[in-house]
């Protein structure tokens, strides 16, 4: 046994700051000011500008020269970029779990899609947020792939916030999400391996084309093939 570490105020200002920003409180684009912002936490400047510097390296602000700091605001190039990478990963993911599945892991899977329902039903966005990321990164621990795993790791938090984004598509009707997520359940516990991965891709793939068609962009492949 090992007495539990207490967080440093540079780790407890980087995990408020990206909590704030992935639950949609700051709008992508929002200046973040260093000296009114380390003044509301209770911080030094210093410890506030290494918990920046953290959450650039993780995808979600930019620094601007001779400016500041700025909330990213995903372009139709991040936006493809990231469904493409994410659909990669967890449809391999999901072809893996589907080959491998057992009823230890069909009732983890049935959970996490069960907590994820409950909160659609909510309507409560935050939670709805946190429980569908919790859902997909369910999938990537049960297939049990280190190297998998660690490439997750390396973009989860802009994963994080390419789902609040997507998912202000379907606000005002929950259901569709639902659905779509039960469908990739249903493949992965009755274990068919090309199906899982497929509906896993499509996932990614529908409400990423359609983000980038509402911001009034072509899609950035279609682009490149003509």
């Amino acid at each position: 046994m090992r007495p539990v570490a207490r967080l440093s105020a540079e780790a407890q200002a980087t995990s408020f700051l990206r909590e704030y920003i992935l639950s949609g409180a700051l709008k992508p684009g929002a200046r973040l000011t260093e000296t009114p912002l380390a003044e509301q936490l209770g911080i030094a400047r210093a410890t506030l500008r290494l918990g920046l510097h953290r959450l650039a390296a993780e995808g979600l602000v930019l620094q601007i020269p001779y400016t500041g700091w700025q909330v990213i605001a995903l372009s139709p190039q991040d936006i493809w970029e990231l469904w493409t990478l994410r659909g990669s990963l967890e449809s391999l993911a999901s072809r893996i779990v589907a080959e491998r599945m057992t009823p230890a892991k069909r009732a983890i899977l049935e959970t996490a899609m069960q907590a994820l329902a409950a909160a659609c039903r909510s309507g409560r966005m935050e939670e709805v947020n946190e429980r569908d990321f919790a859902f997909h990164r369910t999938i990537i621990d049960l297939a049990e792939h280190g190297r998998l795993s660690a490439q997750y790791d390396r973009v989860e938090q802009q994963i994080r916030l390419y789902i609040a984004s997507t998912n202000v598509l379907n606000e005002g009707d929950l259901s569709t999400l639902v659905r779509d997520h039960e469908r990739l359940t249903a493949a992965l516990t009755q274990g068919d391996a090309a199906l899982a991965a497929g509906e896993a891709w499509l996932l990614s793939e529908t409400v990423g084309r359609t983000l980038v068609s509402m911001m009034g962009e072509e899609d950035p492949a279609s682009r490149a093939a003509r």
